[in-house]
This record gives structure tokens, sequence and C-alpha cells, in this order.
């Protein structure tokens, strides 16, 4: 059903990078779950109120929502959709996130007003509500509908790498699972006279559920929107790439910013022989920022650094200060390793040393104690260290 809905409604399905078609996806996602939802919320909120149960309202005041939240991925597609213009040269790409944190409110407040209404009724000790064999077909027919929308958002939010979509996944997965629990509680009450509104009781477990699943895709949005860590993939893809070519001997000071899906932003700097040529380098980072494009859809800036590759004795006093640095916390690197002559009283080692966040040394403690590292190597050593930031999640 879900490549026939994608073959009939959008031309050119293939060509995702295309913002058209990603906007034409999150029109047929949108507008499928609006029709889905509006039938069951008609149905349930009309069973609701015959039977007089609270938790099929709710169910059915929730499926109302989801239909405020296909509007509003609709909406966010749309803007995302946009070009980039003055006032956003990176484009309107992180709309797609804005809408996915505000469907996740959405979904908060729904839980919100449940667990209120199911909490007041079995503070009160209404009665439990008289059911229906049509209640049990109704709360059945609308779990496959929700399970099939789960499936619907999931392939096509995969597809885009939308989080937008793969929220409204997961909310149609969690109306499927909240529906299951009123269906087996409506079954038990039709079944056993119980002491305790068990409508109620089922409707608080519901809310909760519902209140979980809006706080942790409204994390989740969050932390798109402040900038998480590129994915550990990319950085492998970015770093096998950079280092096919044999000019290139290493990276440092990769960062890449992510201004919304098929928007991304990196730079980086390539350690390169002090003594190639320039010209040459500079074509070959070229054939490599093109590369990076074609490859990995990523617009990459490398810097050019060059090092002393052929100085034996460097090299050999680099590999002992990084084994010194492992000695001192397993997430130190360093580079940009470059060496005075060696003098008889003093001998600068000039390098950066990476610092990741989990490491709990001050600056101050961390200089310390890589000063004394290096004396034990030599005496005469004497470093000067420029601190970075990790900006890879390590």
């Amino acid at each position: 059903m879900t490549a026939l809905l994608v073959k009939l409604f959008i031309k050119n399905p293939s060509d995702i990078k295309n913002l058209k078609v990603r906007e034409a996806y999150g029109t047929l996602g949108s507008c499928v779950g609006i029709a889905c939802n509006l039938l069951l919320s008609f149905i349930k909120i009309a069973v609701g109120l015959i039977s007089g149960s609270i938790s099929i309202i709710a169910d059915g005041l929730n499926n109302l929502s989801d239909i405020g939240s296909s509007v509003i991925t609709m909406i966010g597609f749309k803007l995302a959709g946009k070009p980039a213009d003055s006032d956003h040269p990176f484009g309107h790409g992180r709309m797609e996130y804005m809408s996915a944190f505000i469907v996740a409110v959405l979904i908060i407040l729904v839980g919100f007003e449940l667990l209120k209404s199911s909490a007041t009724t079995l503070i009160n000790g209404e009665k439990l509500p008289s059911y229906s064999l049509i209640s049990i077909i109704i709360l059945a027919i609308s779990i496959i509908i929700k399970l099939w929308l789960y499936f619907f958002n999931k392939k096509l939010g995969k597809k885009l790498s939308s989080d937008a979509l793969i929220a409204t996944a997961k909310d149609s997965l969690n109306d499927s699972i909240t529906t299951f629990i009123i269906l087996v509680s409506v079954a038990i009450s039709m079944i056993t006279a119980l002491p305790f509104n068990l409508d109620a009781v089922m409707g608080i477990l519901v809310s909760l559920f519902i209140l979980y699943s809006g706080i942790s895709s409204a994390k989740d949005t969050i932390n798109q929107i402040l900038g998480m860590p590129p994915e550990k993939e990319l950085i492998e893809d970015i770093e096998n790439t950079i280092l096919s070519f044999e000019e290139f001997v290493g990276i440092h000071d990769l960062i890449v910013h992510n201004y919304g899906p098929g928007r991304q932003f990196a730079s980086v700097h390539v350690e390169v022989p002090q003594n190639i040529n320039t010209v040459k380098c500079h074509e070959q980072i070229d054939l490599c920022e093109k590369l990076l494009y074609e490859k990995l859809d990523i617009s990459v800036v490398i810097h050019m650094d060059p090092i002393d590759t052929d100085n034996e004795a460097v090299s050999e006093i680099k590999s002992k200060l990084s084994q010194s640095l492992k000695c001192i916390d397993q997430s130190l690197t360093l580079h940009d390793f470059r060496m005075t002559p060696v003098g008889e009283n003093q001998t600068n080692l000039i390098f950066d040393v990476v610092v990741p966040s989990k490491v709990s040394l001050s600056k101050n403690e961390l200089r310390k104690c890589i000063e004394d590292a290096a004396k034990q190597i030599n005496p005469t050593f004497v470093c000067v260290i420029t601190f970075d930031n990790d900006y890879m999640g390590n």
C-alpha cells in the first residue's frame, strides 16, 4: 500500500535530495494521517459518549490531536522546502526539527489532560462505563489502522531521514499500544465485576505512557536543534574518503554543522608532507571536496596543515608523547606537532591536544601532567600546548 501511494502521488520518488520531492513525501504522510485520524477520532468519540467510557473518549481526542500533528508536519515540510535567502543562507531545513518538536509538545499536552481526567474519575469513584460488542470491534479496527500508519510513516521517515515523520510514526505506535490497553480493559470489564473503575486506571496508565513518549520525542528533537555530534558512520566515511588520497597523511579538527536533512557543512584540517607541491596539493584538496559532496552530500572546506614526515627523530618524539597522553587519558590525542632544534637547556615541543568533554581534568591540570610526561622523555623539553575542543561527541 505504501509503495502504491508513493507511486500515485510523488513524482521522481527516488530523488529524495530534491527539496520538492521531500515536501511531497511530507504532504503525503500528513494527508494520509489526517484522513485516518479524522475517521478514528469521530468513531471513538461517538462510541465513548454512548458507552460513557472516559478512556475511549480520551483515545478519540488523542486521534484528534494527531490531526493537528499531521498538519504541523505538513507545514514544517513546506517551510523546510523553501530555498535559502539572505536571512537564512543555509536554507530552512531545521523547520522539520521544529515541527517534530511541536508534535512532541502536543503529545505531552494530550497525555497530561488524559492523566488529569482519569485521576479525577478514579478519585471521585465514578461508575464503570457499560460497553458493547461494537466498542471492541471499533477498538480492534483502530489498532490495525494505527499499526499500518506506524509502518507507513516509519518507512517514509527512514527513507528521508526525517525526524518529523519518525516522531509521527512513534506516535502512531503509541496510539496502537494505548488502544490495545483500552481494549483489554474493556474485555475484562465485560467479563468480570471489579471493585474499582478499571477504565480510569487504564486511562492513567495510558496517559503516563503518552507522556513518556512525548518527553522522549521532545528530548530527541531538542538535541537536533541545539546541535548533536555527527553520526560515527559519517565521521568514518569522511576520514576514509580523505585518507584515500595518498598525499594526505592524517586529519584533525573535523567540525560538522547540520542545518536540516540534506544540509550539512563541514570543515577539516588535513595533514600533508611539508615538502609537497602546493599547486598539486590544492588540486587534490579540490578533488577531495568534490568527492565528499558527491559521495556523502556534504559540503566540506579543507584546510592544509604541512607537517614534517621525513624527520625520524621528530616522529619518534611525537609517538612517545602520544603514548604518554594515553596514560593520562585514553581519549586524548595530539596533532600539529612541531619541534625546535634540540638545545642544551631547552627544546620546544609545539602541538595541539584535543580534549573530549568527558575528560575530568582541568586544562591547567592537563597541562601540568603533559609537561611532566614530556620531561620524563627528555628534561630539556618545554611544551607549548594549544587545547582544542572535541566536536565529534567522543
